[in-house]
């Protein structure tokens, strides 16, 4: 009898066992996560990617006119780790539900500050916890889109777009972020006490790209080259002068980097330079 009980319990634990265990399977609609760099601040994008597969989407599947989730299962989430401009209206750093309301010529895109919903949350839904709605138009891609795509494309030191594409429609949100701010503010934070040559370059390298002030630029690379004679700060200096149309100054520097990197054993730099040098003596 003893025996018996003592079976009887190893296969009711078996059991339960079991019936804990789960298969994992393929969803139908696969998770995505991912996160972009857009100037020096991120967004992060979670999103459930639905497939067309030979349905009628928008109009069809995703009727006109009606909230979507932006994808499947639970709603779709976006977050910036700064302040940011979203389709011009200005969003404060955080996280977001995104939700859709498409039509045939025009989509509406929305931020909503509730992330509890699983899908639009329907009844529940409170419009004034949105926290930003933009109008933006609809498109067609150039060929099907088999699975629902969320993408930050069109990437720009203060800015990038945010784009939606599925089945043969396509919509996108032009977003800001405020790179200048976030830089003055480093340059004030590394400028003082002196600093070593990297926060001069890079200020300057980064105003010379903007086209922001290149006399300041000047300035700044020229003290970087007081502490380091490097030939790639020198060459730096070389593409300001050149873009200051000081087109002889702008020789003679990159003469001075292209001789310091052929010591070096950068011919990456000693081409750069020598395309820099014809480029001015074209010019003068």
């Amino acid at each position: 009898m003893k025996k018996f009980f003592t079976l009887c319990s190893l296969l009711f634990v078996g059991l339960v066992a079991s019936e804990a265990q789960e298969i994992n399977r393929p969803q139908p609609s696969p998770k995505c996560e991912f996160t972009q760099e857009v100037g020096l601040s991120k967004v992060s994008v979670e999103y459930s990617r639905p497939s067309v597969r030979g349905r009628e989407i928008f109009g069809g599947l995703v009727p006109f006119g009606e909230m979507w989730r932006t994808g499947a299962n639970a709603s779709t989430k976006i977050e910036f780790s700064d302040d940011v401009e979203f389709g011009g209206k200005k969003v404060p750093a955080g996280k977001y539900a995104l939700y859709t309301i498409p039509n045939k010529d025009k989509w509406t895109i929305i931020l909503h500050k509730n992330l509890t919903y699983w899908g639009t949350g329907g009844t529940q839904y409170k419009i004034e916890e949105d926290a930003a709605r933009v109008d933006v138009g609809a498109g067609a891609t150039k060929e099907l889109v088999e699975s629902f795509t969320i993408a930050i494309e069109n990437l720009k030191v203060d800015g990038a777009d945010l784009v939606l594409k599925w089945a043969n429609t396509q919509v996108s949100v032009p977003l800001k972020v405020n790179t200048d701010e976030q830089m003055e503010k480093q340059i004030q934070a590394f400028m003082n006490p002196k600093p070593n040559y990297r926060p001069y370059y890079n200020a300057a390298s980064y105003y010379h790209e903007t086209g922001k002030n290149l006399s300041q630029a000047l300035a700044w690379v020229d003290e970087a080259l007081k502490i380091n004679k490097g030939f790639w700060i020198s060459h730096l200096k070389a593409k300001i002068q050149l873009d200051l149309k000081d087109y002889k100054g702008a020789i003679e520097t990159a003469t001075i980097s292209m001789e310091a990197a052929r010591e070096a054993n950068n011919s990456d730099y000693v081409a750069l330079n020598e395309k820099l040098i014809a480029k001015a003596k074209a010019k003068k």
